[in-house]
């Protein structure tokens, strides 16, 4: 990489265009880096995430995945090129599952909460959730690869289950959704 970042402010996006790998100038509101910017964020998400007390396997899982996504930013960065395939999205079934086992099975819903950790695991969850769907909505037009779709959604399924796994790993429970809560306001 040598210096390739040693100047920071280039002033080239100031007229609403940005640059991709390939040389392409894109409008900065275009479908593509739209998804790019969300992946960004989700990315980020995780650094915040990481910030907090956890196991050290869990911690690994949230690292492997950073660099996964700062792959699928490149991915959805240079037009027809593909980093993420199906061993990617292989990986996080296993870790979803790896992770789930335990965990009590669900009978009701749940609200993103508990502790820090595991609300910012949920946080995490919803910008992948969004990411996933600026991906889609690039599809529709441009060529996306179909394991870079798959790996936002086995990616939120994750998110999910290290957000009960984190509360858990706290001594504390799920936040189960009270649906009851309107009927008894409705009564009264």
């Amino acid at each position: 990489m040598g210096n390739r970042l040693s100047k920071i402010t280039t002033r080239t996006g100031d007229r609403g265009e940005t640059g991709l790998g390939d040389g392409t100038r894109l409008p900065k509101d275009a479908a593509r880096v739209q998804a790019m910017g969300d992946i960004d964020e989700l990315n980020s998400a995780l650094g915040l995430l990481l910030a907090e007390k956890m196991s050290v396997p869990v911690r690994n899982a949230l690292l492997q995945v950073q660099h996964d996504l700062f792959d699928l930013g490149g991915e959805v960065c240079i037009p027809g090129h593909q980093m993420v395939g199906q061993a990617h999205v292989e990986r996080l079934e296993q870790l979803t599952q790896a992770n789930n086992a335990g965990l009590a099975p669900l009978k009701e819903f749940i609200l993103p909460g508990g502790t820090r950790a595991a609300a910012m695991a949920h946080l995490a969850r919803t910008i992948c959730r969004r990411a996933e769907r600026s991906l889609v909505a690039l599809g529709g037009t441009e060529n996306v690869g179909d394991p870079a779709r798959r790996y936002l959604n086995r990616l939120s399924d994750l998110l999910f289950v290290l957000g009960r796994r984190l509360n858990r790993s706290a001594g504390r429970g799920d936040v189960l959704w009270n649906h009851a809560r309107g009927k008894r306001a409705r009564k009264a």
